[in-house]
């Protein structure tokens, strides 16, 4: 039975394709970022890759699972750290700016917003959740995350999900991102004939943040 719904964000995606021009590298595929200030041995997090199959736009949203275990670090440290005493202290603590504008400066016009100081109880609050975060990344956390991809419909392009262990440093590497999404896309290939028995772990994320330290004490 045909999804009316679905058929019609089809259609939509399709008509924005064709009405909104999207700029593709010489390779056909949408590079947001740039990668002047990266270096060839720099450790990857996540990226996006955009390019078109079918007449429609696929968009990649991939993460390496370094960044998967550290959002959960970060995750797992807000909840260890309990509830935010005050956590509209920016909007209740903020002022508005403004100038006066037109030809007699008598009409005013919002110009900026100023931010008052944080509560005493608030800054106690962030600095026991960043001691908490920094033993996790100390210690690490019992989490394994594997490779994994899944769909996400979205009004103006298809969605990809995609974790996976690659380095994205450069466009060539940028590359093989979509080169996997598509190979998946088009079920000609699968994660697990990628990488056979992936799995980031807790003495995955330690060595790593064991070689970015001697890396720091080096210099």
């Amino acid at each position: 039975m045909k999804n009316t719904h679905y058929e019609h964000l089809g259609r939509r995606m399709r008509e924005y394709h064709r009405t909104h021009q999207w700029r593709l590298s010489e390779g056909g595929l949408f590079i947001p970022h740039a990668y002047s200030n990266v270096g060839p041995e720099s450790l990857s997090y996540w990226d996006d890759v955009g390019f078109i199959l079918n007449g429609r736009r696929i968009i990649v949203r991939w993460q390496h699972p370094r960044h998967v275990y550290a959002d959960a670090i970060a995750t797992m440290a807000w909840k260890e750290a309990g509830d935010d005493p005050h956590e509209d202290w920016v909007r209740e603590s903020g002022t508005k700016n403004y100038k006066m504008v037109g030809k007699s400066a008598r009409r005013k016009k919002q110009s900026g917003y100023t931010i008052g100081s944080a509560p005493e109880a608030q800054l106690q609050y962030y600095t026991k959740l960043q001691q908490i975060e920094d033993r996790m990344t100390r210690e690490g956390i019992a989490l394994e995350v594997r490779p994994s991809w899944k769909w996400t419909r979205l009004r103006w392009a298809m969605g990809v999900e995609l974790v996976a262990p690659l380095e994205v440093r450069n466009e060539k590497e940028l590359a093989q991102v979509a080169c996997l999404a598509r190979g998946l896309i088009l079920q000609k290939t699968t994660l697990g004939q990628e990488f056979p028995g992936f799995v980031y772990d807790r003495a995955s994320w330690l060595n790593e943040q064991a070689a970015l330290s001697s890396c720091s004490d080096g210099h």
